[in-house]
């Protein structure tokens, strides 16, 4: 399994790069299906603004997919190259893919060689647990579980700056699990 994780992810120069040399194949020859952020709505799923993008980013319009969270059925008979998963906020995305059940399909999609692609939030819920992520994000009402995807144990502190050293160094003080700083000039790979 390849996990490519970064702050910025397309939205900076050297993390497109940096992604774009870890894939399968060509960018423009990838299959990817992207997940919209947590203010998605129906309407900006269905405008082809976010199928834009995906093509601003080097992929080719008959290969770019954006998950519906409002018709999630017709993704599950799909297959990717790349899974991509940008920012927002951590929790509010992780609600959203677990209420269509898309969660189980990332990981259905990665254990099938998907690649995983994600950017700040994305980066975060792959991780096992996702509690730190509220010192920077708010929970949406009556969110509890704070568990991620699971596919890393350690924990991620995104958009690092000198400003989120102070809680950079009490994660690593905490010793729960290893504590990686991604500024939004890092990118990194995981392979499991």
């Amino acid at each position: 399994m390849k996990l490519i994780l970064s702050s910025r992810d397309f939205g900076n120069v050297e993390s497109a790069k940096f992604i774009a040399e870890n894939l399968p194949k060509p960018i423009n020859e990838c299959k990817i299906l992207y997940f919209p952020n947590e203010n998605a709505t129906r309407s900006r799923i269905k405008s082809g603004r976010y199928e834009n993008r995906l093509v601003k980013y080097g992929f080719s319009p008959k290969n770019a997919f954006v998950a519906d969270y409002f018709n999630p059925e017709p993704f599950f008979e799909m297959d990717f190259d790349i899974v991509y998963v940008g920012g927002g906020n951590t929790f509010g995305i992780l609600k959203r893919l677990r209420s269509a059940k898309f969660d189980e399909l990332i990981l259905k999609l990665l254990n099938k060689g998907a690649v995983y692609v994600g950017g700040s939030a994305g980066a975060h819920i792959i991780c096992s647990d996702i509690s730190h992520v509220a010192r920077f994000d708010k929970a949406p009402n009556g969110f509890t579980d704070f568990r991620g995807l699971g596919l890393y144990d350690g924990i991620f502190v995104c958009h690092f700056s000198e400003e989120r050293r102070a809680i950079f160094e009490e994660l690593c003080a905490e010793g729960k699990c290893p504590v990686t700083a991604l500024s939004d000039e890092d990118s990194i790979l995981i392979e499991i």
